[in-house]
Order: C-alpha cells, then sequence, then structure tokens
C-alpha cells in the first residue's frame, strides 16, 4: 500500500504565490512514483486540522515558503501532532530563517560572512549605520529577496521602508562580485551556480521570471573558490542538522574571497529553482528528488 502525502502549498508569507507553484510540481512527481497525493492550500490553521483529521497522511510534504512554512512554525506544529514531514525540523529551520542567528553560529565555526549590524527599521530611520555604502539592507527573518535594499547613497537610503517601526532588520557590508549558490542534498554538495540576473540585483522578481537570471552551472570561477564554496555549504548543512536538502548563497571575489550570505532550509521546487537544477547536474531527476524528501520526513519523537 502506497504511502499517502499532504502536500502543504500556499501559506501566509510574501512567498505564497511561489510556494503553490513548488508544490503542484511536487504533487506531479509524487503523482508519478505512485504515492497516495492530497494537495492542501493553506489558508487557516482550522481547515488544515480538519484536513489532517479527515486524511490521516502518512506524510506531510511542506511545501511552504517564508515565515509560518519555513521557520519553525509549522514545523513545532507537525512535532506536536506527531506527523513526520519533509525538510528540517524546528531547530533548523528557525535558525535558518533567522540571518543574524546564522551568521553568529557560522562565524564561531570560521565560515567567512560580511561586515554587519543588527537593528530596527526605528533605528535604521534615526540613527542610520555605521557601515560605509555600499550596504545591503534586509529584514531578519524572510526569504526569497523580499524587501531586500541595495543602499549606495544617501538617495538610496531614502528608498529604504518598512511597514513596521520595530522591524529587525540586517544592514550588511555590500559583497560585490559573483552571486553563487550551492545546493546540498543528504550532506553532499552537488555544485556551484553562478547566478547573472538581468537587472542589478537578484531580487525576487530575477529569481521567479523566466529569463530574467542566467544559472552558469558549473560557476566559472577559480578552482580553489569553487571548492571553498562546496565546502562552507556542507558545513552550513551539517552545523544546522538540516534534513535533506538545503542551499547556501554566497558572494565572491577575489579581495574578499568566498563570502556566506544565507542559507535556504526550505529552497523552492519550482521549474525554475536552483536545488532541482543541481540535483540534475549530479543526476539526481526532479522525481527522484520529492521521492528523497519523502523517504526521509521525521518528526521530532515525543518521549
Amino acid at each position: 500500500m502506497s504511502k499517502k502525502i499532504l502536500i502543504l502549498a500556499g501559506g501566509f508569507s510574501a512567498e505564497r504565490e511561489v510556494s503553490l507553484v513548488s508544490a503542484k510540481g511536487v504533487e506531479n512527481a509524487l503523482k508519478q512514483q505512485g504515492y497516495d497525493v492530497v494537495y492542501h492550500d493553506l489558508i487557516s490553521v482550522k481547515n488544515l486540522l480538519a484536513t489532517l483529521e479527515k486524511e490521516k497522511p502518512d506524510v506531510v510534504f511542506n511545501a511552504l515558503h517564508g515565515n509560518w512554512g519555513e521557520d519553525g512554525e509549522i514545523q513545532g506544529f507537525l512535532d506536536m501532532l506527531q506527523i513526520p514531514y519533509t525538510h528540517s525540523g524546528l531547530e533548523a529551520s528557525l535558525i535558518g530563517m533567522n540571518k543574524f542567528l546564522t551568521k553568529k553560529i557560522c562565524q564561531s565555526y570560521g565560515i567567512k560572512t560580511a561586515d554587519y549590524e543588527l537593528m530596527t527599521y526605528e533605528q535604521f530611520k534615526n540613527s542610520g549605520t555605521k557601515l560605509l555604502y555600499p550596504y545591503v539592507v534586509k529584514p531578519c527573518q524572510d526569504g526569497s529577496s523580499v524587501g531586500v535594499f541595495i543602499v549606495h547613497n544617501d538617495d538610496d537610503k531614502k528608498q529604504v521602508t518598512y511597514d513596521d517601526e520595530q522591524r529587525l532588520l540586517l544592514v550588511e557590508k555590500y559583497i560585490a562580485g559573483h552571486e553563487l549558490t550551492v545546493a546540498v542534498i543528504n550532506g553532499k554538495a552537488c555544485g556551484v551556480t553562478e547566478l547573472c540576473p538581468k537587472v542589478d540585483f537578484y531580487d525576487y522578481k530575477a529569481k521567479y521570471t523566466n529569463g530574467m537570471t542566467e544559472h552558469v552551472l558549473p560557476a566559472k570561477i577559480p578552482e580553489k573558490a569553487y571548492k571553498e564554496a562546496l565546502d562552507y555549504a556542507q558545513k552550513v548543512h551539517k552545523i544546522l542538522n538540516c534534513n535533506t536538502v538545503s542551499r547556501s548563497d554566497f558572494r565572491y571575489n577575489e579581495t574578499d574571497g568566498v563570502v556566506f550570505l544565507e542559507v535556504n532550509t526550505n529552497p523552492g521546487l519550482t521549474p525554475l529553482s536552483l536545488v532541482p537544477e543541481q540535483a540534475k547536474y549530479i543526476g539526481i531527476s526532479y522525481e527522484r528528488l520529492c521521492t528523497m524528501l519523502v523517504e526521509n520526513a521525521k518528526c521530532r519523537k515525543i518521549g
């Protein structure tokens, strides 16, 4: 008898639309692999509880992105219900979504990161930062480059706006150069992709609009830098205790070397997503990748 898989899609974050696309791809892949698949668009906790009670899935495939989906919230919820789920657990998800915590931990393991300051939006507006131009301003907890600003001058600084005065921001030194990403599957780095967007910044639009970004795999960077990016990504995956899949992002130039930016513990699975592309590069099909996630699903055991 085949396992029943409930695919959790949509959700409440700014990345809802990306999640829906990922989930549809996963649904098709798992059906092809013979699983009994139930698709659930998360619009309320009440509806989710009702669906879980009715369907009694063997595994929840977490295709959610952003807040409430990859920050430990849904992971803790499913842990309490004792339902195995895909991707990383509560702790790895919570830390990975928090860019400040991730940086602090990675620095303690010798992984190079950019200089930074942590502050609220109110503090940024009133006092600014000690960092020199150019720098990057981004929410401490968000994904898909949502709410990210590159500040080159005073005029750019005036464009930095958020709707919450107490929103926690990470202000980082801008690292010019090659934009790199590395997928890790079951503890092994797949390869290094260079992202070459047709806009100034690899933002949300560049990530999810066909033709907006060229993916160069393998990245055309020095061998030493290539190996360092692979090594860093594997270390991050292990340090955070990620489950099955993670993706780490970097910048590289000759002066700064390879600089770690952030990790994604629940990376996208859309047709334009980087993890399926790198998986294919090492001989793992999209269908096989989805199967691996299902077969490695787990939850924190009580007792």
